[in-house]
């Protein structure tokens, strides 16, 4: 069983096995949580992003490359969906969840930690982004022992609290 936990912190400096990344499409690197953990990897990322995503990654979709500089040994991106462009499919908000754990489990990562995506500039309520995490952590079988949703902020570590605490 997956036990999940809320901290406030710096994604890029989680002592995990794998963090994962709030990406866009193109898989070359942006603002937010994408910019940071580029920034923090080194250019190492950004050269495997190009190898093994040339055309990058779908909405919903998820896929791993080195950490490089991070503390980390991998970085699991995921794209999640704008739903200030439009996207409003919860579905391909939680299958960012679901895959990231899939690829986590394929790497043998047994700690991830994770941002709360799209609830950055891509505008997903943040009420209903902690609830799609939480829950599609709790519901997704994996071999992952420990998912580390990492808060930027009081209020929103305070916001994680409270959901886990009514699981």
């Amino acid at each position: 069983m997956t036990h999940i936990t809320a901290v406030r912190g710096d994604i890029t400096q989680q002592q995990v096995d794998a963090v994962v990344n709030a990406a866009n499409r193109a898989m070359r690197g942006g603002g937010g949580v994408d910019g940071a953990i580029h920034r923090a990897g080194g250019p190492d990322v950004l050269v495997d992003c190009i190898a093994r995503f040339p055309h990058g990654l779908a909405t919903g979709d998820a896929g791993w490359t080195t950490a490089g500089d991070l503390p980390a040994r991998w970085v699991i991106h995921v794209v999640g969906p704008n739903f200030t462009a439009g996207e409003r499919d919860r579905g391909l908000l939680t299958s960012c969840y679901r895959r990231a754990l899939e690829v986590a489990d394929e790497l043998g990562a047994a700690t991830v930690a994770f941002p709360l995506v799209s609830a950055g500039v891509y505008g997903w309520p943040l009420d209903d982004a902690v609830d799609a995490a939480v829950s599609t952590l709790t519901d997704t079988p994996t071999r992952v022992t420990e998912a580390r949703l990492v808060a930027y902020d009081d209020a929103m570590l305070a916001r994680l609290e409270r959901r886990l605490a009514a699981s």
